[in-house]
């Protein structure tokens, strides 16, 4: 860690240290949701150096100020996991959870109109940083509901607990993954689950009752080396290049289907290449007149969970990585595609699942709009709670707001982020107030 983000740290932590000490005296405030909520984002989650201790302190210290019980686990080292919980008048009930990520990607500030970690709030109500949408706008709201609940005097039938975890942006295997196994969650008895969203640019809540199911793979090509200027088949560079052309052709196919309004993004098979390794180094560079005999391509892909998985596999090794072509491959698949029964891994957005009418209808008293539940695109920590048969939608309250998560000049308005809280006021009541 550079001396820079050193102090950065270290005044995140004198802070935190002054919030935790105002919290435990007790003392009367003037609390602001958006200060609050400017404070988080201050703190440096970013990768490759997330600070999740900072983090943590703010949030544990808001949390023992509006009287929920704290717990902090470590499955992995150096990546904690904060717990908090209110607890139900009745314990037995199956709990609710709501989940948030500590973490955030990157931020490139030379391409930003305002410092990405400033949390900079400007004329127009717009609060510019890293994370304002994916995801700490909830990891606040979530408090300030608890807090304006209790506040009036509201005591929930069930449990609801607050998963704040670690390295979603990475896989989420050191964060959700680890908890939703652990003998912890276990006792938690979870039997709904909220998890991050997306925004919406209309006046429709966006909510997602499943992810697309991310897949990684790498091909290799080998081939004989030989001087540049010779012209002969078989050579590595080819045969990969024969693999891109086929996956190539493939992802156009798919992309057609969207561009065309025949599917939308989160229903057909994306496939990405996002790196590639060739060619022989040099002091200045690269060999030029040296054929590799070894050449890499790694692609991303992410498919529904509606397709077929057994056939996309024999897909890539009868067309994308055919034998005879002197092509090795390695397919990582982090968790299953399917559930125990053989079954896509969703969450029943009908009258089969009672949990969505409770959550329907509180959108709608709060008097927001829910558009038609789809597939998520990408991939959250959400896909680990429901591989556990967990039933779970993703759902942030941003609407009329531009989906700008990983991209420069991400923002959320203060008018947006408050009228997500009392959303989550009416949300968080009901469910955990729903007898069946």
């Amino acid at each position: 860690m550079d001396a820079c983000r050193q102090l950065k740290t270290l005044i995140s932590s004198l802070i935190i240290f002054l919030v935790a000490a105002e919290a435990s005296g007790n003392q009367v405030s003037d609390h602001s949701p958006v200060t609050l909520f400017q404070k988080y984002l201050r703190i440096r989650t970013d990768h490759p150096n997330p600070d999740y201790t900072a983090a943590i302190s703010l949030l544990s210290a808001e949390a023992r100020a509006i009287g929920l019980l704290s717990k902090v686990l470590e499955f992995a080292p150096g990546k904690p996991v904060l717990l908090l919980t209110w607890l139900g008048r009745d314990p037995s009930l199956p709990s609710l959870l709501l989940n948030s990520h500590l973490d955030s990607v990157p931020a490139e500030p030379q391409h930003w109109v305002n410092a990405p970690f400033a949390a900079h709030k400007d004329d127009a109500g717009r609060i510019f940083a890293r994370g304002s949408q994916d995801d700490k706008c909830i990891a606040i709201q979530y408090l300030e509901a608890f807090r304006n609940l209790k506040a009036s005097g509201f005591s929930p039938l069930r449990t609801i607990h607050v998963s704040y975890v670690p390295d979603e942006e990475t896989g989420g295997v050191d964060g959700a993954e680890k908890l939703v196994r652990s003998k912890e969650f276990e006792e938690m008895n979870v039997g709904f689950a909220l998890d991050e969203g997306q925004a919406s640019v209309n006046d429709e809540f966006r909510v997602f009752y499943a992810d697309r199911v991310p897949w990684k793979l790498i091909v290799k090509a080998v081939g004989s080396p030989a001087h540049g200027s010779r012209m002969f088949d078989g050579m590595a560079m080819e045969n990969l290049a024969e693999t891109m052309e086929v996956i190539g052709n493939f992802r156009k196919c798919q992309f057609d289907k969207v561009k065309g309004g025949e599917k939308p993004a989160s229903e057909v098979v994306s496939v990405n290449p996002v790196y590639l390794k060739a060619g022989t180094p040099s002091p200045t560079g690269f060999v030029m007149n040296m054929q590799p005999s070894e050449a890499e391509a790694g692609f991303d892909i992410r498919f529904p969970p509606t397709e077929d998985s057994d056939l996309l596999r024999k897909r890539i090794l009868d067309e994308w990585v055919p034998s005879g072509r002197n092509l090795s491959y390695q397919l990582i698949e982090p968790g299953p595609a399917r559930d125990h029964r053989g079954g896509p891994i969703m969450t029943a957005t009908d009258e089969t699942n009672p949990w969505w009418s409770v959550f329907k209808q509180a959108i709608i008293d709060a008097g927001g709009k829910l558009a038609k539940p789809e597939i998520l695109s990408s991939t959250t920590d959400a896909r680990f709670l429901r591989q556990r048969g967990i039933p779970t939608l993703g759902f942030s309250p941003m609407s009329n707001t531009p989906i700008l998560l990983h991209e420069h000049n991400e923002y959320l308005e203060e008018t947006v982020f408050l009228k997500g809280i009392k959303i989550y006021e009416s949300v968080i009541s009901a469910l955990s107030s729903f007898g069946g």
